[in-house]
């Protein structure tokens, strides 16, 4: 089972990563390349213990359906989503963040099984877990570009952080 962990260190207070992280809305701006939507259960605003998402996004060209439900959760150091229905045979995605002083110590901890055996593990080894990588890398640059912008108070409620 491929485990895939990446740090992004973040200028922004914890509350405002956290939220960020956890906003359907923010996560559809953020995912243009594979045109993620939410189409079932928690559609906008910030998801919680106990909510599930159905996502509907392109990847390798082909339009797929995630489901996950939020299993975890501890604001603001972390919540865990875990896949209910989709490509995967099965995906775990554990979400830590960490004050330090100014900056917000944010890491992503993935891991899934692929579908289809061996065949599965080769897709693995030959492409896929990079490809997950680089999409939460991606996917992290767009949180830090926004927290440590004025853009976060675009997305979220401005008023329950000050």
């Amino acid at each position: 089972m491929p485990i895939i962990s990446v740090k992004t260190s973040i200028n922004a207070p914890i509350a405002i990563v956290f939220d960020l992280a956890r906003s359907i809305d923010f996560h559809q701006a953020s995912t243009v390349s594979t045109n993620e939507k939410a189409i079932a259960g928690k559609t906008e605003g910030l998801i919680s213990l106990n909510e599930t998402v159905t996502w509907r996004a392109k990847h390798f060209g082909i339009y797929q359906n995630l489901e996950v439900k939020i299993v975890e959760f501890n604001k603001p150091n972390m919540f865990k989503d875990i896949m209910l229905n989709g490509a995967f045979k099965s995906m775990d995605h554990t979400h830590s963040f960490k004050q330090i002083k100014n900056t917000t110590e944010m890491q992503d901890l993935f891991s899934f099984e692929s579908p289809l055996g061996l065949l599965g593990k080769i897709a693995n080894h030959l492409f896929l877990k990079n490809y997950m990588r680089n999409f939460l890398i991606n996917r992290n640059s767009e949180i830090k570009k926004v927290a440590e912008s004025e853009e976060w108070k675009s997305v979220l409620n401005y008023n329950n952080y000050s």
